[in-house]
């Protein structure tokens, strides 16, 4: 909405790196506030950047760089790790599960994050978008096999992740609650969405539905399935050697 002199005032928020870019400044402006930028990723939160412009006429500009816009700041926001899930990873590790941490987050932001949740970034480090797009499929797949952390993912490149690791032979479930999650849920064998947070496109895409959001509540479906396969080998085996016996 414009004020008494015609003038609207135009907003903009998102990834640090691109709102930086849209302010056009130079070296030095950028290098501090990526200093900035690290300070607060390395603490665990998710850093947003905002910037402002005022815009004259009704000419709009063709993209968003056509606006003459302001640094304004930055945001960090926390967003802690639930109890249960360090318990749940390391249960997980202790039965052969691998857990791969698939975000959008900033790479010092997930680094941070995944320590937290007792995950290793492995050898090869945080796997970035910008590098998985300079990846064939099978190099890919040869650099999951080294990392768990895969930060600034687009959504097209979760989908991407999932389809290299099943090419490398892995049983994958994929946990997501978003629009763009569903062609990642519906590649993965075992598609997980969230039931309280979740979109309706994700809950109907995927083979199971968490009440509760809670990755701890996977590892005990995994605990209770894997229990219960055991259970079906033992009866199989038993009703097998029992049969064969009388029939001898």
């Amino acid at each position: 909405e414009a004020d008494v002199d015609g003038v609207r005032t135009v907003a903009a928020k998102g990834a640090p790196e691109a709102v930086v870019d849209l302010c056009h400044l130079g070296e030095a402006e950028r290098a501090r506030i990526a200093a900035a930028v690290d300070a607060l990723a390395a603490q665990g939160l998710r850093v947003l950047a905002a910037a402002r412009g005022r815009f004259d006429g009704d000419d709009w500009p063709a993209d968003e760089h056509g606006f003459d816009f302001e640094f304004v700041g930055l945001l960090g926001l926390a967003d802690p790790v639930r109890a249960a899930v360090p318990a749940a990873v390391a249960e997980c590790r202790a039965a052969g599960i691998r857990v791969l941490m698939i975000t959008g987050d900033y790479p010092a932001t997930a680094r941070a994050i995944a320590r937290e949740a007792g995950l290793d970034d492995g050898e090869a480090g945080v796997l970035s978008g910008d590098e998985i797009a300079g990846l064939s499929d099978e190099a890919l797949g040869e650099r999951l096999a080294r990392t768990s952390v895969c930060a600034r993912i687009a959504p097209e490149q979760k989908l991407r992740i999932v389809q290299a690791l099943k090419a490398r032979g892995e049983v994958v479930a994929m946990t997501g609650d978003g629009v763009n999650d569903a062609p990642a849920l519906r590649a993965a064998h075992v598609g997980v969405a969230m039931g309280g947070r979740g979109t309706d496109v994700a809950r109907e895409t995927a083979s199971i539905v968490l009440l509760d959001d809670d990755f701890a509540s996977i590892v005990a479906a995994v605990e209770e399935g894997r229990r219960v396969g055991a259970n079906v080998r033992s009866f199989l085996a038993f009703l097998l050697s029992a049969n064969v016996g009388e029939v001898v």
